[in-house]
């Protein structure tokens, strides 16, 4: 890795300079004398109970339909999420991996996929009922706000010891419209959208196409995906309506390059990990969802509303070994199905004089998998290996009362009951058949004190537990059945805060919390077969500040800044080969990150935003021997809007990596003959133009 004195005294005094303009600098009008700015206040959804986001009693984030769609090149939840803190992102541009996103430390650990979090996209869980979450059919084309909420909140959504994030598309607009973008850039990077969207009569419709192609920074790393997103919202009258949700997302190919020892990156950063090339390492799926929500109004205290969903995934992945010493094929096929629904009542009336809001609900969540494995030769299958059906089914009762015991002092009382069942049926004859039970209660308390708009103070207590995913369950004694040996992890968080929005022009937040793991589900690779396996840490804490400040500089200038502290490690745990790593730093996870911002709209139509990323250094094993370094990037992108009649016509530019970093897209943790490291992209380029015509 490279080491620039220049950049990093650069850095710092872009950020000193950047902290003195947020705290110090004066909002003016137009005319140049000192006035006040407005941010809007925000509501946020995602609590069951809506309410100002400075008025709840957890931390949470929100970003809106400019941030996500206005400029961006659009590859994943990172672009929109960097600003919020306590998150930390991993694996962004190997698109076979999923992104490696961890809230307050939960998720850090995930071989692939997302753990530890629950994500929903309008109401259709993106999480399993075994807790682990992919975001291939989220369409951030079509997205209007993204929802954040950092800490344990299973007392509402079930198992997650990280937070929530909560995707809502789009409404259409009373105006129909249509419009397309087209984008390219490095690396054979190309993108072509179609969307139209409006309200006529009772119905209100927004449909959004997309296609994706990359050819990647490093070698095998190509990415093909095509996705569709649709909602529509159907009133049959004032108090009644029916939301349809159809989505779909077929990706032929996304190649793994794999991670590499650091010698192989200092001789060709671009390669890709010579077994991942034989065994034409990647995956492919093809997945399909229907999702209905019903929602009633029944005078003015009471609401209703139901949900039912249908997914459908076909998965295939190559991994880069032919068959592991535990007699495991390298090529994975499975058939998934995935359906559910639940429901919640809401009564939002005076109990004994005070303002009371009540949400009583239930989740029934179904998990069909059918699971093979084959040798994997080199790219081709060979022998069949295992073939296995895994039931995962979860249910869930749950509760959030939020009474207001004085016009500024809310008390949020919470729980859940979760009951997790899995079956495993070894169609192959091996005595592989078995099934697990896991139930939890998840109780949670928080209160506000509201003083006045600009200061309120808050706290919770939550507790919450993740069950170990199918995969994680993975047996390492034997090629079917599940691993009876490891338990689902608990978490208890103690959190407090302040919050709130100054005269207008300044939203801030501050957050400390300390959070208690008991079984912490800790990954490993088993010696000599390439795969990974996971078991239970004996306990761990993870505690942390988190920071945000946004500001309205000057007429249409907006700057934001956000710092994460965070003080992750194991109180006990000894492995399965008898090491002890107590006290160790829990890997994955930087110490210290910080994000700065800043976004301009010019009422002329010029727009840009800059934005910068530095994280830390962090342990990328158990034993704390291997590191990964510090490193810091810069974005920039600029963007044109111009009206012609009902035409708007936008090109828009972006540059990656302005600063030309060489860091690590991704750290492999605990990883095998010392292949940890995935390097990320030099500084590249996108562009493109957005053009929308109204019908009307």
């Amino acid at each position: 890795m490279k080491s620039n004195s220049a950049v990093h005294s650069f850095t710092r005094s872009i950020l000193l300079s950047g902290v003195l303009l947020l705290i110090s600098t004066p909002a003016q009008t137009d005319d140049g004398s000192v006035g006040v700015m407005q941010l809007d206040t925000i509501t946020v959804t995602s609590s069951r109970i809506p309410d100002e986001q400075s008025r709840l009693p957890i931390a949470v984030g929100s970003v809106s339909e400019h941030d996500i769609q206005t400029g961006q090149q659009q590859l994943g939840l990172d672009e929109s999420l960097t600003s919020v803190p306590g998150l930390f992102f991993q694996s962004r541009y190997n698109f076979a991996q999923d992104p490696r996103i961890s809230i307050r430390g939960f998720g850090a650990r995930a071989d692939f996929g997302i753990r530890g979090i629950r994500i929903y996209a309008d109401g259709i869980p993106q999480t399993l009922p075994d807790g682990q979450s992919n975001v291939d059919a989220i369409d951030l084309g079509s997205a209007q706000r993204i929802e954040v909420i950092r800490g344990p909140f299973s007392s509402v959504y079930g198992a997650a010891s990280g937070g929530v994030i909560n995707v809502m598309t789009e409404e259409g607009p009373d105006t129909p419209y249509v419009s397309s973008r087209l984008s390219a850039g490095s690396y054979d990077f190309a993108q072509g959208q179609l969307k139209a969207g409006g309200h006529t009569g009772r119905l209100n419709y927004l449909a959004n196409a997309s296609g994706t192609t990359l050819d990647g920074y490093r070698d095998h790393a190509r990415y093909r995906n095509r996705l569709f997103n649709s909602k529509f919202r159907y009133e049959f009258d004032d108090n009644t309506d029916l939301t349809v949700v159809l989505n779909a997302v077929d990706s032929p190919r996304a190649e793994d390059p794999g991670a590499l020892t650091k010698s192989e990156v200092r001789s060709d950063r671009k390669q890709a990990a010579p077994r991942n090339r034989l065994f034409d390492a990647g995956e492919e799926l093809d997945q399909q969802t229907v999702g209905l929500a019903y929602k009633r109004t029944i005078g003015e205290k009471h609401e209703l509303m139901l949900r039912n969903y249908y997914v459908m995934r076909d998965f295939r992945n190559r991994l880069p070994f032919d068959i592991n010493s535990n007699g495991q094929g390298g090529s994975v096929k499975l058939d998934r199905f995935f359906t559910g629904g639940g429901g919640n009542y809401t009564f939002s009336g005076d109990l004994f004089g005070k303002g009371n809001r009540l949400v009583l609900g239930f989740d029934i969540d179904a998990q069909r998998d059918r699971r093979k494995r084959y040798e994997n030769n080199q790219g081709s299958l060979g022998v069949k290996t295992t073939d296995q059906d895994e039931d995962v089914t979860s249910y869930g009762i749950y509760f959030q009362h939020a009474l207001e015991l004085s016009d500024r002092v809310t008390l949020t009382l919470g729980g859940r009951y979760d009951t997790v069942r899995y079956d495993v049926d070894d169609r192959a004859g091996a005595s592989g058949s078995s099934d697990i039970d896991f139930e939890e209660t998840s109780p949670m308390i928080g209160l506000v004190w509201s003083i006045n708009p600009a200061v309120n103070i808050y706290g919770n207590i939550a507790r919450s537990f993740d069950p170990p995913t199918t995969t994680e369950l993975a047996n390492p004694d034997g090629p079917a059945g599940f691993n009876s040996d490891l338990k689902p992890q608990t978490a208890t968080n103690y959190e407090i805060g302040i919050k709130g929005l100054l005269p207008g022009r300044v939203r801030h937040e501050i957050a400390l919390f300390r959070i208690e793991v008991d079984d912490e589900l800790v990954r490993y690779e088993l010696a000599g077969s390439g795969q990974s396996f996971y078991e239970n840490a004996g306990s761990s804490t993870h505690q942390g500040l988190e920071t945000a400040l946004t500001v309205d500089l000057l007429p249409g200038l907006t700057g934001s800044l956000t710092y994460t502290w965070s003080d992750f490690s194991v109180d006990r745990f000894r492995d399965r080969n008898g090491n002890r790593f107590d006290d160790n730093k829990i890997p994955g996870v930087p110490d210290n990150q910080f994000h700065i911002g800043l976004d301009y709209q010019h009422h002329g139509g010029f727009h840009a935003a800059w934005d910068l990323l530095h994280a830390d250094s962090f342990f990328a094993d158990n034993a704390n021997t291997v590191k990964s370094d510090a490193y810091t990037v810069s974005n920039l992108r600029a963007g044109y809007t111009k009206y012609w009649h009902q035409l708007e016509i936008s090109p828009f530019l972006g540059i990656n990596n302005l600063l030309d970093e060489e860091y690590f897209d991704n750290v492999r943790l605990n990883a095998g003959f010392g292949r940890y490291f995935e390097p990320a992209p030099e500084r590249n380029y996108y562009g493109g133009i957005s053009l929308r015509y109204n019908l009307n």
